[in-house]
């Protein structure tokens, strides 16, 4: 079972009034913060990465990165917050 520390915020790629978010590779544009690029291979992040819920686009956001990088993680939550995408505690 995870410990609510290790739990990660999701980031929806769908607004408050049900609408999917565009462009659709938002979560990669957005987890590409902190990948890396090696062997013609992206890495993302275990603290910022893409996934899908409820076959939406989303990112994973770990509580974490608002100490590690506060001014990213603070600029991932206000674009959520400005362009209404759903956020939630990880499942």
């Amino acid at each position: 079972m995870a410990d609510s520390k290790d739990k990660k915020i999701v980031i929806q790629g769908v607004t408050e009034s049900g609408e999917k978010f565009r462009p659709s590779d938002w979560a990669e544009r957005m987890s590409g913060n902190l990948s890396t690029f090696r062997n013609h291979r992206i890495y993302y992040s275990p603290m910022l990465q893409p996934s899908v819920k409820d076959g939406n686009n989303c990112i994973l956001l770990d509580p974490a990165l608002e100490k590690s990088n506060p001014a990213l993680y603070q600029s991932i939550l206000d674009f959520a917050k400005t362009n209404k995408l759903k956020i939630c505690d990880e499942d």
